[in-house]
């Protein structure tokens, strides 16, 4: 099955010639990205079971695992803090960019710090076990996860640093986006106090839900409304068609998008879905991968939105708009013609000839294959989602739909089930257990020094702290909070570096200004944070 982390190049969308072109250009005033140095990679020994008496981990192991940490001191003077990008759902080398010119090198230059990057349990190389079974995955817990930021914090080394930086004698800041905000957030509420003296949670998703159909909520509102309108009308007409049981239309729809042999409905909808965002699975660039910078972001909805709008589209696609037009009084299916060449002009040729139905094309169902233990980023994600996130990408339960409604929390379930089935120790829930996730305050959770940035445009945003959900706070100098107007999933942590901060968009460079103010005025206060004051007593 095609994972989320696989896309489209933007180059190979803009060479077939049926389809509509534009370009995109890096936008005046923006200077190139800088290259960056290659850190090396360094390990801890990381406590594989941080709670040795919760029977939760039952049978408990004194074993340890090899964490992989990298680290940049170029701006780094002694007394300066050290900023920890939480790795998140990838692995450390992919986050290099925040040392080199993001927003980690921007607080270090301004600051005087240390950047370092630390890769999540279970993901890259920061792997406990060979394998991931159940059994295995069962320290993949929230708690374990912050728990290892506490305690690489209080007792890393940095190889080349002669210098006791380790907390809470020097002020460890966090930073993390999206699933690693969420850990960041999490980890000052439980250590904020003792350990870790302050964070920036961005686009945190700290509130868990079986069910997310608000995904598609900024898409709705903010995309090209001619493009969402087509998309609504086509859904509707499709789900009326699947309601009716209407077996040869359902097929005759199908293969026009040249799905045909897509045995499960399901899958047909997810595969049509996936310029949008598909559930769980994203093998092309979405809304959420739209990005201020260029460079970093892609255009790719915008490209799907203008075939599917297309007012030149050539007579043969259009005339597909008609094809299915006696199943539905005469109504025209506009925008078909266009959304389906575009399936077939971009979405099937990343299976590379693999049968349409395999889990190596567009097939799900495959129950052998989610069995499958190799260690991997997107097996352990899976869990997470599986056991206390929950967040399945389903249909708006009324109203206008840009994905068809037979897409529910059963089609995500199941792929759960077959992934994990029961260990001797360890078996996940029958639905994710999302008070695990929310123990922490869901949209409230709240710590000193603890700031939230969220983007207003981000398809996330209902399940992090400026949630439409959410009540209306105050913001202060200890607890801070921004939401970038227009802004889109983490996108404070692309920056131009420290140096080009001017060249930024307004709302961007003014979020990055802010985020130093706030930094600093941390900084000014830290002498006098008593944990701070009895580390550096008994140094």
């Amino acid at each position: 099955m095609l994972l989320h982390n696989v896309f489209l190049s933007f180059g190979a969308l803009c060479n077939a010639a049926s389809l509509t072109k534009f370009s995109r250009n890096t936008p005046e005033g923006l200077t190139p990205r800088q290259t960056g140095p290659n850190y090396p990679a360094n390990t801890i020994d990381q406590l594989i079971d941080h709670f040795p008496e919760s029977p939760r981990y039952a049978p408990h192991t004194n074993a340890t695992f090899k964490q992989q940490y990298f680290f940049d001191s170029t701006y780094y003077q002694p007394g300066g803090p050290v900023y920890l990008y939480i790795g998140g759902e990838t692995s450390g080398q992919s986050r290099f960019s925040n040392l080199q010119t993001g927003i980690i090198q921007v607080l270090m230059k301004a600051t005087n710090g240390l950047g370092v990057i630390l890769e999540n349990r279970y993901y890259g190389a920061s792997y406990p076990f060979n394998t991931s079974t159940t059994d295995q995955l069962a320290y993949l817990s929230t708690e374990q996860t912050i728990a290892d930021n506490e305690y690489f914090a209080k007792n890393v080394q940095f190889p080349g640093i002669d210098a006791d930086l380790s907390a809470p004698g020097t002020p460890w800041i966090l930073y993390g986006g999206s699933l690693a905000g969420a850990q960041t957030a999490f980890s000052l509420h439980t250590y904020g106090n003792e350990t870790l003296y302050g964070g920036i949670g961005a686009s945190a998703t700290t509130f868990g839900n079986l069910s997310y159909a608000a995904w598609y909520n900024p898409i709705q509102k903010l995309g090209p409304q001619d493009c969402v309108s087509r998309i609504n009308a086509i859904v509707d007409k499709m789900d009326s068609l699947i309601a009716a049981n209407n077996t040869v239309a359902v097929q005759q729809l199908k293969d026009i998008f040249g799905l045909g042999e897509l045995e499960d409905i399901r899958d047909f909808a997810m595969t049509i879905a996936f310029p949008l965002g598909g559930p769980m699975n994203y093998p092309t660039n979405t809304w959420q991968e739209l990005n201020w910078y260029p460079p970093y972001g892609s255009d790719d909805f915008f490209y799907f939105c203008s075939n599917v709008t297309d007012i030149d589209m050539p007579a043969n696609l259009t005339a597909v708009d008609n094809q299915l037009a006696n199943y539905t009084n005469g109504d025209s299916w506009t925008g078909l013609g266009g959304w389906s060449n575009y399936v077939q002009q971009y979405l099937i040729p990343i299976c590379d000839g693999a049968p349409i139905n395999s889990v190596y094309c567009f097939g799900t169902q495959n129950q052998t294959f989610y069995a499958d233990t190799t260690n991997g980023g997107a097996r352990s994600y899976l869990y997470t989602t599986c056991t206390e996130s929950g967040l399945y990408q389903v249909a708006q339960p009324t109203g206008p739909s840009l994905i068809s409604r037979v897409l529910q929390v059963d089609y995500t379930q199941q792929w759960c089930t077959w992934a994990f089935p029961a260990g001797t120790y360890n078996a996940i829930p029958p639905t994710p257990n999302t008070t695990l996730w929310n123990l922490y305050g869901g949209y409230s959770v709240e710590a000193d020094r603890l700031a939230h940035v969220d983007g207003s445009s981000d398809v996330w945003n209902d399940i992090c702290y400026h949630s439409t959900l959410a009540p209306m706070r105050y913001s202060t100098d200890l607890r801070p909070e921004l939401l970038i107007n227009g802004g889109g999933h983490h996108w404070d942590s692309t920056s131009l570096g420290y140096d080009n901060l001017t060249a930024e968009p307004d709302f961007i460079r003014e979020a990055h200004y802010f985020e130093i103010r706030i930094v600093k005025r941390w900084l000014a206060d830290f002498m006098d944070w008593v944990p701070g004051m009895k580390a550096r007593q008994g140094r």
